[in-house]
């Protein structure tokens, strides 16, 4: 059970960083409302992204040492 929740977690955090590097203007409502005090810029929304995909790969990375 514990390596499908990580499934999740991967997928959602690469689907999340796909969209917002294709679509950021669709996802800047998403993060005006999650970066309240600081306005939301292509900048940050781009960055954000990056992480979200970079973060996807090393859960990716650790879900394929759990299994080894």
């Amino acid at each position: 059970m514990h390596s499908l929740e990580l499934c999740v977690a991967v997928q959602l955090c690469l689907s999340f960083g796909v969209a917002g590097l294709f679509w950021p203007e669709k996802l800047k409502p998403v993060f005006e409302v999650l970066m309240f005090p600081w306005p939301a810029s292509y900048r940050s929304i781009r960055a954000n992204c990056l992480i979200a995909i970079l973060i996807s790969l090393l859960l990716f990375g650790r879900l394929l040492l759990a299994v080894v």
